[in-house]
């Protein structure tokens, strides 16, 4: 082979080896937290924390990887749980549904429900979604999970509006509903991505009443402020314009599979709402001028991100909450991060988890090439849950 040849092939591989990140080493998470025995007590339920979180050897390194391959392509015989669909018939016309979920086994403590919100365009039907409910409920817990206004082709949209980034209305119908229905059930509200900081509002709005059933929240790979993650999502570097550009397709997905209701003659004449624009935008911040803040309510782009953030809600949480985020995560960058790792060390029964690889709700680990059934990130989930119960608990008898 010529020089040149070699000198390519030298090339790919070391590309090959610098997108997989395949030189790095496995570590055990960072815990944040002021509130030492609300750290210690919730993490002694968690020693997973403590060891290494390996991820896949062969692609597991590359944040980009665990984000959008594998979420792509799903698990191996990937488990279907089967729940019964809740239908709810909201005061602006909205039809909101949730999947209820039994528990498979008796959980030690009781009766307790994992009250789930997915990420952005998601539902019950989502890949991470359905495998976090089959471990979820083989470990003793009812789970519920909201499926965002329009994110199902097969529910109708019966209002102007679809899902929004950071209104905790629905998760609230959702949480409400759940609560009449059992009465007696405690509950644990759990956001993904977009979920994480509907959750994280929910709980800091004190505008939303909220059952003292709640045992605590948890939040996993948010973004905290719309505001600043926007502007780092509209930077090429780590290819976050890249990321950005499916959200925003997924998005006009969303909105053209209910255009009929969403954009019927009525509601374009009432909210200034132009077909071309909308369909025409390349990125959010053009979509949500075009169709998001005028459908919610907002004078401007600038203020619907600043209501939608949870950021500013932080200091009126009062259940303990514990946040997940990774630092090679392609669409949260690690700036994104600190004014919540100054949060929970200034506020009591909170903690952060934060690990150096799993990407965004990837967390996948074990094996060369094919992952272990269970991820790591449903496995620390259902044992913080398990940890902010006897938390509880430990609060009532003292």
């Amino acid at each position: 082979m010529s020089p040149a040849g070699l000198a390519l092939v030298a090339f790919v591989i070391w590309a090959i080896c610098k997108i997989l990140n395949v030189t790095s080493a496995a570590k055990p998470a960072q815990i944040y937290g002021g509130d030492k025995k609300f750290v210690q007590h919730v993490s002694s339920h968690v020693p997973d924390l403590i060891l290494p979180y390996v991820p896949t050897r062969l692609w597991g390194f590359s944040g980009h990887i665990q984000s959008v391959l594998y979420s792509l392509i799903g698990h191996i015989k990937c488990p279907w749980p089967t729940g019964n669909r809740v239908i709810l018939n909201l005061s602006d016309g909205a039809t909101l549904t949730y999947d209820l979920f039994v528990p498979l086994d008796l959980h030690p403590q009781g009766d307790i429900t994992l009250a789930v919100c997915p990420g952005i365009c998601n539902s019950s039907e989502s890949v991470y979604i359905r495998t976090f409910v089959h471990f979820a409920q083989r470990k003793g817990y009812r789970c519920t999970v909201l499926n965002h206004v329009g994110a199902l082709k097969d529910v109708k949209v019966t209002s102007p509006r679809i899902f929004a980034y950071g209104c905790p209305k629905d998760y609230a119908a959702m949480v409400e509903d759940v609560h009449a229905t059992y009465p007696e059930t405690s509950i644990i509200c759990i956001g993904f991505s977009l979920g994480g900081n509907i959750v994280t509002k929910y709980a800091g709005d004190s505008t939303f009443h909220k059952t003292k059933k709640i045992l605590g929240c948890v939040s996993i790979c948010q973004g905290y402020d719309a505001g600043t993650a926007m502007d780092y999502l509209l930077q090429w570097s780590n290819f976050r314009r890249v990321y950005l550009f499916m959200m925003t397709e997924r998005m006009k997905r969303v909105i053209m599979a209910h255009q009929a209701q969403v954009l019927c003659d009525d509601t374009k004449t009432k909210f200034l709402l132009s077909e071309r624009l909308i369909f025409s935008a390349a990125t959010l911040p053009e979509l949500d001028e075009a169709y998001t803040r005028r459908v919610h309510g907002f004078d401007s782009v600038t203020a619907l991100y600043t209501s939608s953030s949870c950021i500013t809600y932080l200091n009126g949480i009062r259940v303990p909450m514990v946040f997940i985020n990774s630092l090679d995560d392609p669409i949260v960058p690690e700036p994104l991060l600190e004014p919540v790792k100054k949060f929970v060390e200034n506020h009591p029964e909170s903690m952060m988890i934060v690990t150096s690889h799993g990407g965004h709700l990837g967390f996948h680990e074990g094996g060369i090439l094919y992952p272990n059934p269970v991820k790591w990130l449903d496995r620390i989930v259902v044992s913080l849950a398990d940890g902010l119960v006897t938390h509880s608990q430990k609060k009532r008898t003292a």
